[in-house]
């Protein structure tokens, strides 16, 4: 086989599985899609979750899912961008350094109910936060933290060397360096990639099992007083979330309607998803267009 057919060859395989994963991926949202869109409404996403009687919605398991993922980012945003500021730019290549990039990576691909169990050992039972929001943020945390870390190290790497050079020549501490050239110039990268990380997080649920509980109480978003029991903004209550959920309707769950309601908030869950996806795009090239001026 000479070099014109193996490289047609390649290219007619790679397109083929490229065809492949993108039909898969439309097949699965499109079904999902097509079995739940009917089922959103503004009564469904603004009513309660009814245990026993048909009509149930999701507004408190909407809302736990984004007060989460909030208190979430919170705790990574700046330990992640932290962490990949020394990855990239101080961290000297030693074993030292080898030893970290092997315990991010291996905390990376950690799977989501091993870091739930570590949350519910650490966090629910060790320091007594119970099934809280607090204990199911942390757990997201540390199951969120390694991708933040590389996403900022990789952002911060591709910046090129000269812009280094350039502030530093002019007289620019290493620090202000980063603060004033290299982070601003990688800032396109590092949104993107938090708001596909914030998507990964707003749809876990193994992790949320064993930290964050199957249960919410009775919201009154009247009362945003964060001690009160019934707060929404209270981090020491349980808080089922949406994807918790999808599950806990589809394992257990008496309710009549419980499929119309599965399906309907898996819709909104993958929506929501797609948004995040949509958004981090079409952010990332605004931002890009604004500080290059292309």
């Amino acid at each position: 086989m000479n070099s014109n057919k193996a490289n047609r060859m390649s290219i007619f395989l790679i397109t083929c599985c490229a065809v492949l994963m993108a039909g898969i991926l439309l097949g699965l949202v499109g079904y999902i899609l097509y079995q739940g869109f009917s089922h959103i409404s503004l009564r469904f996403l603004t009513s309660d979750a009814s245990a026993f009687l048909a009509g149930g919605g999701i507004k408190n398991q909407l809302w736990n899912s984004f007060y989460i993922l909030f208190i979430t980012m919170l705790f990574t945003v700046p330990l992640g961008i932290a962490g990949g500021i020394y990855m990239a730019e101080y961290a000297k290549p030693n074993k030292l350094t080898g030893f970290m990039r092997s315990c991010l990576e291996v905390l990376s691909s950690l799977p989501s109910i091993i870091v739930g169990m570590f949350g519910m050992l650490v966090f629910v039972n060790f320091f007594h936060w119970e099934y809280s929001i607090l204990s199911g943020a942390l757990a997201l945390t540390v199951f969120n933290l390694p991708v933040i870390v590389r996403v900022c190290e990789d952002a911060l790497r591709s910046v090129p060397q000269d812009q280094r050079l350039s502030g530093l020549a002019l007289g620019l501490t290493k620090w202000h360096t980063i603060k004033k050239v290299l982070l601003p110039a990688a800032f396109p990268g590092i949104l993107t990639g938090l708001i596909l990380s914030a998507g990964r997080v707003f749809g876990e649920s193994a992790a949320l099992l064993f930290t964050a509980g199957l249960s919410t109480p009775n919201l009154d978003f009247t009362n945003w007083n964060p001690l009160a029991p019934n707060s929404p903004l209270n981090v020491f209550r349980s808080a089922e979330t949406l994807s918790v959920h999808i599950w806990a309707v589809n394992a257990d769950s008496i309710i009549p309607d419980a499929k119309q309601v599965a399906y309907g908030a898996a819709a909104v869950l993958v929506l929501c998803i797609l948004l995040f996806n949509v958004s981090a795009r079409c952010l990332g090239r605004l931002v890009e267009r604004k500080m290059t001026g292309k």
